[in-house]
């Protein structure tokens, strides 16, 4: 059960540090109003329509046009932290998110408001892969799993608490106006961040990196994210004619990326991606695994946020807070599993991605079979074991697929884990508003049986999930090294590693 570290204490100048506890609160506090942008913005586009008077085209832009800049930005913001030091790049992004979400909130026009969220998903996208680096360097062995836990507590609670927050503000403030509110309440949220950031987060050196700046590696990459998530996001808007000969495009710029990192390697310089993190199992499984399980649960909240509001007539509000079940169910299991994930490892991952699927489907069956009346009541049920299981999920999965990186390299690991989960949440996102629409389209209106029929489609790929999860529980790991040739003799004590817990 127990094996030995693959990491000297010398490669661990954050381990011990005592202010960690402090500076993982500062970390989550921006992440949280990073991915809550991604949320709360949905319930606001009506408002948004009739304050700027804004077309489809550019609601559209609005919510996608985050989504893509965010993706594009991790894996170069992730490299930036490795090589230049956390800190500074954490500041950075968390003072440009601020801004930017100000230019968001003064927007006197449609286009002003889509170009300054271009600006804030890379602001976003900038900020993120330093938390998860700063996890990564800051904690160690059991500590790590609660700080992952943790972590993923916070995504969970600002998926299902947006569209809640959103309502209220709206609510609030006033139908034409009340959008503006949801980007300014970043700004006290965001200077809060920096002080305390300033304060409690650890000065890290900047690593030593190879020679040469990988600009084409940037370029390259880049364009392939950029090929996959275009297509996703013009069936999103359900655009005429959806461009899908880009994911053609996607496959010949990775090979390419790789022939060309691979290249730059044996040059002595010093790579974008170290595509040996691709080849440790634990690294690659966990990838996988969280890409296609947030496609899956993606979809949830956002077609069940619909149905309510264009079925049932449910203000922002009450639509809102019909996902609280499943935040609190996640929020609670979350630290839960981040503390157990050294003891039961992968086998209770799969235990909650089980739970997520039950939950998913019994939602569709429930909203398929019981359409009138307070439909609320009859999902609270399965909302709450969806979040149960999804709390055992995100946080746990994290340490499992960081747990053999180097500490020096957990900015673009965490970079190139986020943007497969980026991926997976617009291509849930595109796969539940098609099913949905193309339903309601065909049967006339028919809001339950579209919804259904939507979350099914979620539900199916979460079960994609739990069998690459299954797959890799059943065959036996041996110890990945992500890079022998940095890795130092092991220590002489024993510590536990989650990898291990297989069975």
């Amino acid at each position: 059960m127990e094996q030995r570290s693959h990491h000297s204490p010398a490669d661990d100048p954050g381990s011990s540090d005592p202010r960690r506890w402090r500076a993982l609160a500062v970390c989550l506090i921006a992440g949280f109003m990073t991915l809550l942008d991604v949320s709360i913005v949905n319930v606001a586009l009506p408002s948004m329509q009739r304050g700027l008077d804004a077309s489809p085209a550019d609601v559209s832009w609005i919510v996608s046009g985050y989504t893509l800049t965010f993706g594009l930005a991790l894996v170069p913001a992730g490299k930036l932290g490795d090589v230049l030091g956390r800190k500074p790049m954490f500041l950075a992004g968390l003072a440009f998110f601020t801004a930017v979400s100000v230019l968001c909130a003064v927007s006197p026009n449609p286009t002003w408001l889509v170009v300054a969220r271009l600006l804030q998903g890379a602001a976003g996208g900038l900020l993120n892969p330093q938390v998860i680096g700063m996890i990564q360097q800051l904690f160690r062995g059991p500590e790590r799993g609660r700080a992952f836990g943790l972590y993923g507590a916070s995504i969970a609670i600002s998926t299902a608490v947006g569209p809640l927050a959103g309502g209220l503000l709206i609510q609030a403030a006033g139908v034409h106006s009340g959008w503006r509110w949801v980007f300014l309440v970043n700004l006290p949220i965001g200077l809060v961040a920096l002080v305390l950031g300033v304060v409690c987060l650890p000065r890290t050196g900047p690593r030593r990196a190879g020679k040469g700046l990988d600009l084409v590696g940037v370029l390259l990459l880049g364009g392939a994210v950029a090929a996959v998530l275009l297509p996703m996001i013009e069936q999103e808007q359900r655009a005429a004619s959806v461009r899908w000969w880009l994911f053609g495009l996607a496959a010949g710029l990775l090979a390419c990326f790789v022939v060309w990192e691979t290249l730059w390697r044996r040059t002595g310089r010093d790579p974008l991606v170290d595509l040996g993190l691709l080849r440790a199992r634990s690294f690659g499984t966990g990838s996988a695994v969280g890409s296609v399980y947030f496609a899956g649960y993606t979809g949830l909240l956002l077609v069940l946020t619909l149905y309510l509001q264009q079925g049932h007539g449910y203000s922002a509000l009450e639509a809102g807070a019909t996902g609280l079940p499943f935040a609190l169910g996640s929020a609670l299991t979350s630290t839960l599993g981040g503390r157990a994930v050294f003891r039961f490892g992968r086998p209770m991952m799969v235990a909650g991605i089980t739970a997520v699927a039950l939950g998913l489907g019994t939602t569709a069956a429930v909203v398929g079979h019981h359409p009138h009346g307070d439909i609320w009541l009859y999902v609270l049920g399965p909302l709450l074991l969806a979040g149960l299981g999804s709390g055992l999920v995100i946080g746990p999965n994290q340490t499992l697929a960081l747990a053999d990186v180097p500490p020096a390299r957990s900015g673009t690991a965490a970079a190139v884990l986020q943007t497969g989960q980026r991926i997976g949440t617009s291509l849930g996102t595109a796969v539940a508003a098609t099913l949905f629409y193309n339903r309601l389209a065909t049967a006339h209106g028919d809001f339950p049986h579209a919804t259904s029929h939507s979350l099914y489609g979620a539900a199916a790929l979460t079960f994609a999930a739990l069998t690459i999860a299954t797959a890799d529980l059943l065959v036996p790991h041996r110890a990945d090294r992500i890079d022998r040739a940095e890795q130092r003799p092991a220590p002489a004590r024993a510590q536990e590693n989650p990898r291990s817990a297989n069975t």
